[in-house]
């Protein structure tokens, strides 16, 4: 189970990394705190947009304008409606990158020429490497799966139209997936997202109160977070004991996840499920324990949930 250990500090833990400081965002809400760790691999443009934007201060008391249960959830709208925008020019899409070897995939599974496993903690799949031989740039088409949690970015009927508006994903939905831009995962709060006014608007919709790049924060109020390593043989362990890996996300009962954290009360949660039964237990109580495999999806194959956190 997780520990705090020097009131804030995290230990060093085998099978985990720190979060790209650098590229995590902590969005605080009327119903809680969400993290957000964002992938200029996968999207270098829309993570710029989205820190600028931070920066700037614009998110903060923006509303989520449109909760739809099974889906996401979205904001980032000044006008509240769906219809409005920064006055920064719009985002080209990066629906989908171009990769060569030099973009570190953890392999999952390899199904019809199509791989599927990790960058970081986002769910990816992709053309094979053997495909690179034979395309003009030597390179393969890569692209972020929609499963809970994944950061999108909304946009207008042209593709080119991403701008200030995001959401994040409340079930898996791979109909956005090569339609929309995927470039981060939600690491903390996922239960928050999920407690949001549901609507399009909701009715007293729910806002973002306040959003920070954690590298900004000043060190004594930064959460510490820790994320479990997708390239970690602690990592590759979990995926080998679990029954009947598939790359296909409707399949349940092949999917595992891990959460390893301090509940909102301080408790410590050691949880990790195989298909429909948590095969260990709760040590505490904390807001992510309170989940079932139900609420799961995708490739939630040793998903990296939540690993520790402590404030």
């Amino acid at each position: 189970a997780a520990t705090l250990l020097a009131g804030t500090a995290l230990a060093a833990t085998p099978g985990y990394r720190p979060v790209d400081a650098d590229n995590t965002l902590v969005i605080d809400t009327n119903k809680g705190r969400v993290i957000v760790e964002m992938y200029p691999e996968l999207a270098p443009q829309h993570v710029e947009r989205m820190k600028t934007l931070t920066r700037q201060g614009f998110y903060n008391g923006l509303k989520f304008h449109r909760v739809i249960e099974g889906f996401m959830a979205q904001t980032g709208d000044p006008k509240g409606t769906g219809e409005g925008n920064s006055e920064l020019p719009n985002v080209p899409a990066e629906f989908i990158i171009r990769r060569d070897t030099t973009l570190d995939i953890t392999p999952l599974t390899t199904e019809r020429g199509v791989l599927t496993g990790y960058v970081k903690a986002l769910p990816v799949q992709s053309q094979v490497n053997d495909l690179m031989a034979i395309t003009k740039d030597s390179k393969v088409e890569t692209w972020g799966l929609y499963c809970a949690g994944t950061l999108g970015m909304a946009r207008a009927g042209d593709v080119n139209s991403a701008n200030s508006q995001f959401f994040l994903m409340r079930s898996y939905t791979d109909a956005l997936e090569r339609k929309y831009t995927a470039f981060g995962m939600t690491l903390v709060g996922l239960d928050v997202v999920r407690k949001l006014k549901l609507g399009e608007p909701p009715v007293d919709p729910d806002v973002m109160t306040k959003v920070q790049v954690l590298a900004d924060m000043p060190e004594a109020e930064r959460p510490k977070v820790e994320v479990m390593d997708t390239h970690s043989s602690e990592f590759a362990a979990l995926v080998e004991a679990s029954p009947g890996i598939s790359s296909e996300p409707g399949n349940a009962g092949q999917r595992a996840l891990i959460v390893r954290g301090v509940g909102m009360a301080g408790e410590s949660t050691t949880l990790v499920y195989f298909g429909d039964v948590p095969i260990a237990g709760p040590s505490g109580t904390g807001s992510d324990a309170a989940r079932t495999t139900s609420d799961l999806s995708l490739v939630d194959v040793a998903q990296v949930r939540i690993a520790r956190t402590a404030r």
